[in-house]
């Protein structure tokens, strides 16, 4: 038993690694099965199919973010800055975020669905309360507080790029973020 334990623990982190690298569709069991030293049968044992296996792993390194990572609705900018802290430390898992959402081929954990609700509902008690500005949606200051906090990850063709100079300027960049996300939460008005 504690054999098949370990080797589940070596096909889901051989999948991570596989997974990051070349999205669902790119990824190749046969190469999973090589890495975690395993016969390319147990993959299908342990997990059913590819998929399956996809959604196991993102639910294993996903769920222990979403407990981590407090979330305070009163408290957006500390909560957007310790999203970007652990963007920055997990960057495998948001590459395996941008896979996922470029392929959509597979649902997601069902524990991405309700934490993203309970945020959202959170969000909105706490802007009927007035504890937050009244200026955006729940939904949509969510979004912006994800997109900020992530947005310079190694996954987003945006952001900038991780050379040693922006790794320097890190501190400064999630200030910026967490200032931007203060202003956000804090607006009562839309701009007309």
């Amino acid at each position: 038993m504690r054999n098949a334990e370990a080797t589940k623990e070596r096909i889901l982190e051989a999948a991570m690694a596989e997974f990051s690298t070349y999205g669902i569709a790119g990824a190749r069991v046969d190469r999973i099965a090589k890495a975690a030293g395993c016969n390319k049968n147990l993959i299908y044992i342990y997990f059913e199919n590819k998929e399956t296996l996809f959604t196991t792993v993102l639910g294993r390194y996903l769920v222990p973010a979403y407990e981590d990572l407090a979330f305070v609705p009163d408290d957006l900018e500390g909560y957007a800055g310790r999203v970007f802290d652990f963007s920055m430390a997990h960057p495998e898992l948001m590459r395996l975020l941008a896979w996922f959402s470029l392929e959509q081929k597979t649902d997601g954990p069902a524990e991405r669905s309700s934490s993203h609700a309970a945020k959202v509902l959170a969000l909105s008690e706490a802007r009927e309360a007035g504890r937050i500005g009244g200026a955006f949606p729940p939904e949509f200051l969510l979004t912006v507080v994800m997109t900020l906090a992530t947005a310079w990850t190694a996954a987003n063709p945006f952001g900038m790029s991780l050379e040693p100079e922006a790794i320097k300027n890190r501190d400064t960049l999630k200030k910026r973020i967490v200032a931007a996300i203060r202003i956000i939460a804090g607006a009562q008005d839309v701009p007309d």
